[in-house]
């Protein structure tokens, strides 16, 4: 397993000085979110600022932005990073496609399918210099590509695509056309093994490729700290961030796995009315120690590749490292995966 780091910042003048102390710790690679701002413009800042640790989205909306503007800021970060960019795309759930982005939100799969078929059509016909673009679908139609339009050639044309899920189709989906997966912050061990991983597996199949030609990454709730007092601390915010995304019908699946789904419902409700307190006190400690890692700066480390070995090629912390906090013990964990 390597060890990555998600971007700690939203604001873009912070981001080169966190890119630059994210490579000089050692982290294998740097993830940008997309939560409240955009997910891939941190990265053209932490291309500049470096020049070896690999730079991807974890995740970029997809629905809201056509193909083909993806496909634009995708070839430039590719060529700008020297190759090190990994885009990853999510779907996001109906209610934030409808609600927040005013974009219509029909069969997330198929239509996500056909986002990276197309994907693929456009960064042929650039890497051929511009030649005929054609792609019909039921979602997307491409078909006009001119010289003045296709972006200058780059030696790297093969952007990997990573897409980020729940359910087994679109584990499959990921198996069958993409490099990588990203598993969900909100699961457990169990939930990977039973679920996720034989999906993937179904796809690899279809598409004739081994586990070795795809990775699997994630982030991780991890409660770590120098003592109880701070793992505990730790503990409760992981606590307060499980029963946010347990309110979500999508994610009830994480759920049923262990027999909990019926707290999918009682969670909706009471984030509904905003009792946000009441929410984290419905998730107990048995649930804790099922969907997170506890532990010392010391025994964070074993306590992280005894879980998950097996089934993850890359990981970060939920809660990211921030340069100036405990640096050298990050740095010792930091060792443990990518020394």
């Amino acid at each position: 397993m390597k060890l990555d780091m998600t971007l700690h910042t939203q604001i873009l003048r912070e981001v080169p000085q966190a890119a630059r102390a994210a490579e000089a710790a050692g982290f294998a690679g740097l993830w940008s979110q997309e939560t409240g701002n955009d997910g891939l413009l941190p990265l053209v800042l932490a291309a500049e600022h470096t020049e070896k640790i690999s730079l991807g989205t974890a995740i970029a909306v997809a629905f809201p932005r056509s193909p083909m503007t993806m496909a634009y800021i995708a070839w430039d970060l590719a060529g700008l990073s020297n190759g090190r960019f990994i885009l990853g795309l999510g779907t996001q759930v109906k209610g934030h496609n409808e609600r927040r982005f005013s974009v219509k939100w029909d069969a997330p799969v198929p239509r996500l399918r056909e986002y990276i078929q197309a994907l693929r059509a456009i960064f042929k016909c650039w890497s051929e210099g511009g030649k005929r673009l054609s792609y019909q679908g039921k979602f997307y139609n491409f078909s006009l590509m001119t010289p003045f339009f296709t972006p200058p050639h780059h030696d790297y044309p093969d952007i990997p695509i990573y897409v980020a899920g729940v359910n087994q189709h679109i584990c499959r989906l990921a198996g069958e056309l993409c490099e990588g997966f990203h598993a969900h912050p909100f699961h457990s061990a169990r939930y990977l093994r039973d679920e996720v991983m034989p999906n993937i597996e179904l796809g690899l199949q279809k598409s004739g490729r081994r586990r070795a030609d795809f990775t699997v990454f994630t982030s991780v709730f991890a409660a770590v700290g120098r003592n109880d007092e701070q793992i505990h601390k730790a503990r409760e915010m992981i606590r307060s961030q499980i029963a946010f995304y347990a309110s979500t019908r999508s994610y009830q699946p994480v759920l049923d796995v262990h027999g909990w789904g019926d707290l999918c419902g009682r969670l909706g409700e009471k984030a509904a009315k905003g009792k946000w307190e009441e929410m984290a006190r419905e998730i107990n400690d048995d649930m804790l120690e099922v969907y997170a890692v506890s532990g010392t700066f010391d025994n964070i480390a074993a306590r992280i590749k005894e879980r998950y070995s097996g089934l993850l090629d890359r990981f970060a912390f939920y809660f990211p490292y921030r340069p100036g906090t405990d640096d050298e013990q990050w740095r010792a964990i930091i060792r443990e995966f990518n020394g």
